[in-house]
């Protein structure tokens, strides 16, 4: 009962707060605002990346949550463009195939469940020319010492972090699930504890695979 009422009360406030770290907002303007037209957003949150949407016309807010949607309800209701809650999981995305342009993610690949089934999914509804947008906490590349405590701490974090994954290759994810980058760029998150610093910024689109046959 006690896990309930921290999962359900506690953490989606702690979650909103911590995700408004400035480094964190300087890199979701930076991921945001280039993206035009029509958008599925996985992992809306509390509706942080609202701001940072400069031209888009239409938002689809995937959050299964509802406890941290609640939060998202007043910047969604101030939004200057039309945001639709769908309460699915990214693991079943209810959109047909090649349907979506642009699809956005940020910090949010480290929580789901089923990842590979999540970017199948991903790479399934989004268009030819479609891309996706993300930024997330990463494995670390470099530091084998990080790269044990990551998978040390994991099974804790995912306890108090609804899911979060410390040790997860994302480029490596990314690249097994057919995606091709267009932009990629780690850097260091200022503000966040070293164990989860090392983040991932990246624009990815499908491989063409009537190519590789």
């Amino acid at each position: 009962m006690i896990y309930q009422f921290y999962q359900r009360r506690v953490f989606p406030h702690l979650l909103n707060q911590v995700m408004q770290t400035a480094s964190l907002m300087d890199k979701r303007r930076e991921l945001l605002l280039p993206i035009e037209g029509e958008v599925l957003e996985i992992g809306f949150g509390t509706g942080l990346n609202i701001p940072f949407y400069g031209n888009v016309d239409a938002l689809y807010a995937l959050e299964p949550n509802p406890d941290i949607y609640h939060l998202a309800v007043e910047r969604v209701q101030h939004a200057p463009f039309n945001i639709k809650h769908v309460q699915s999981s990214a693991e079943k995305l209810p959109f047909a195939d090649a349907s979506l342009d642009h699809i956005v993610s940020t910090w949010t690949l480290c929580s789901i469940p089923q990842l590979d089934q999540a970017l199948a999914e991903i790479y399934r509804v989004l268009k030819p020319t479609g891309t996706f947008h993300l930024v997330e906490h990463v494995k670390h590349p470099d530091s084998v010492k990080i790269q044990s405590l990551q998978t040390l701490l994991t099974p804790i974090q995912k306890r108090i972090g609804d899911g979060c994954h410390l040790n997860r290759d994302i480029e490596r994810s990314l690249a097994q699930a057919k995606f091709k980058f267009i932009e990629k760029q780690y850097f260091d998150a200022e503000g966040i504890p070293v164990i989860a610093q090392k983040m991932l910024l990246a624009r990815v689109q499908k491989i063409d695979l009537d190519q590789l046959s």
